[in-house]
């Protein structure tokens, strides 16, 4: 690890004032940096301690429906707050599917959302990578693939995206609150990240200097609670990335038939993946194997493996996004399984 200036600021704007400087990194958790940092992949020359930041880490219920998250929240913190929970309960599922135990009691909303992939060229800092050196080449591709993209890749760059909140979070229209120099915006998080393109080393909407200070659910986020699952099927039960997930809510009407419907996959590319044509097939449908399926292969529709090894990832997704539209239609459990997404968890 190279050393750093280490800085402590009072205030969200000294934050963003030090933040400018190039060569910044800003530290919460620090549960994915500094492992970075240990292994040389991220070797910033400061870093700005924003732990203590004072109006960000509250869970609130605005006076219109609205969720705010503040980007300070621990994910064990969100994930066990009843009212939170009960509102959106596939998003508390995806939290308690994340890491252990300790590492939801220490990271936070905002890192969750800076997740960088769990590429393993990425993280071998020997090993030519796009990401951290742009330019010199992509070692995974031709290489072993298993884990990497089937949506959204480029010649480029292969990596998924790693996070499970940010599922459920982009199925349901979240959107990410920034403050910088020029002021605060708001991000759709479905627009946050970016696929990889000819510039995989951009991986976020973040300019330089800013900073997430919030996340927020609308109104509508909350009807899909009586109908809405996260699953996950990794290589370990726990503590162990996704291969491929699903979240998947419905609003199902007075006839049983479907009125609207939330579809979006993990896994597979370098952000999660949501398709509105597969969301549009569902609406005023009968919820039923046959419509899962119509549903799933519009959300694959375009995926191609990046090599023999990854193949399995389509026909995967597919699956498990027509099991959790199944779970979905059944009704949210009156409590979370007692493995949180898995599939062999138990309701």
């Amino acid at each position: 690890m190279r050393t750093f200036d280490y800085i402590r600021p009072a205030s969200v704007p000294e934050a963003v004032a030090a933040g400018q400087l190039p060569g910044t990194a800003y530290l919460a958790a620090g549960t994915n940096l500094v492992d970075l940092m240990k292994g040389g992949v991220a070797t910033p020359e400061r870093v700005v301690d924003i732990t203590r930041l004072p109006g960000l880490s509250a869970i609130e219920r605005l006076p219109d429906g609205t969720a705010r998250v503040g980007a300070l929240v621990r994910n064990s913190d969100l994930a066990h707050d009843l009212a939170f929970a009960e509102a959106y309960p596939m998003v508390a599922e995806a939290l308690l599917a994340g890491a252990s135990a300790q590492l939801r009691n220490a990271a936070t909303v905002g890192g969750n959302l800076m997740q960088r992939t769990r590429c393993q060229y990425f993280t071998d800092a020997v090993s030519p990578c796009n990401k951290r050196a742009p330019g010199s080449g992509c070692a995974a591709l031709g290489h072993a693939t298993r884990i990497h993209a089937v949506q959204g890749w480029s010649e480029h760059c292969i990596a998924t995206h790693p996070s499970d909140f940010c599922v459920p979070l982009a199925a349901l229209d979240a959107v990410v609150e920034i403050t910088g120099p020029d002021g605060a915006r708001e991000v759709p998080l479905t627009a946050f990240h970016h696929l990889p393109g000819d510039h995989p080393e951009r991986e976020t909407d973040l300019r330089p200097g800013e900073l997430i200070t919030a996340l927020r659910l609308p109104p509508e986020a909350a009807s899909f609670r009586g109908n809405a699952r996260y699953l996950k099927v990794r290589d370990r039960t726990s503590y162990a990335f996704a291969v491929v997930s699903a979240a998947a809510a419905l609003t199902l009407e007075a006839g049983g038939r479907i009125g609207q419907a939330r579809l979006a996959l993990g896994g597979l590319a370098l952000k999660p993946w949501r398709v509105a044509e597969a969301e549009a097939a569902l609406a005023g449908q009968a919820p039923s194997a046959e419509a899962f399926a119509k549903a799933a292969d519009a959300a694959l529709s375009g995926a191609r493996p990046t090599g023999e090894a990854n193949a399995f990832k389509i026909e995967l997704a597919r699956r498990v996004a027509i099991r959790a539209l199944t779970q979905a239609a059944a009704g949210t459990p009156a409590r979370i399984p007692a493995l949180p997404a898995s599939p062999f968890g138990i309701v």
